[in-house]
């Protein structure tokens, strides 16, 4: 038991010199040093001036009526020129007006079919374009023999 007190009683002073710690460390940090004394004798005096003549006063949305006053208007600000990128950037070309209607009409019932078949389609018009070159070739062979046959 005696262990236990004495852990407690250990803990109780370790409190107590943390407490006492933050209370000297706030003490610290809320009297005044000598760089503080300047700042505020800075304050003071702007102040003064800023009370003194009209000279401090400076006007921007107020037109004064006394000439002296006018001395001490400020000139408006100048605003950057903004260019909107979107208004500078050229105008699309027309796009073909589609009309409407065209979406609504229903597909036809064999428009499946057609879109299966297509790939094949495609595969057979290149393999026609092919045998018509070729066709075209041994025509253009037989008609440069013919000639060859006729010059001799």
């Amino acid at each position: 038991m005696t262990s236990e007190e004495d852990s407690i009683e250990q803990a109780a002073v370790a409190r107590r010199e943390r407490l006492m710690n933050l209370k000297a460390a706030k003490e610290l940090m809320s009297t005044p040093d000598e760089g503080s004394e300047q700042v505020e004798d800075k304050t003071d005096q702007e102040d003064e001036t800023a009370n003194g003549d009209n000279a401090g006063l400076k006007f921007r949305n107020y037109v004064p009526q006394a000439k002296e006053l006018q001395e001490g208007r400020l000139a408006p600000p100048v605003l950057p020129k903004f260019e909107d990128p979107i208004a500078a950037a050229p105008p699309s070309p027309e796009k073909k007006e589609v009309d409407p209607f065209l979406n609504i009409a229903p597909k036809k019932p064999n428009w499946d079919l057609r879109r299966d078949v297509q790939k094949k389609l495609e595969k057979l018009d290149r393999r026609t374009q092919k045998a018509l070159y070729k066709l075209m070739e041994e025509q253009e062979k037989e008609r440069q023999a013919a000639e060859m046959i006729e010059e001799d």
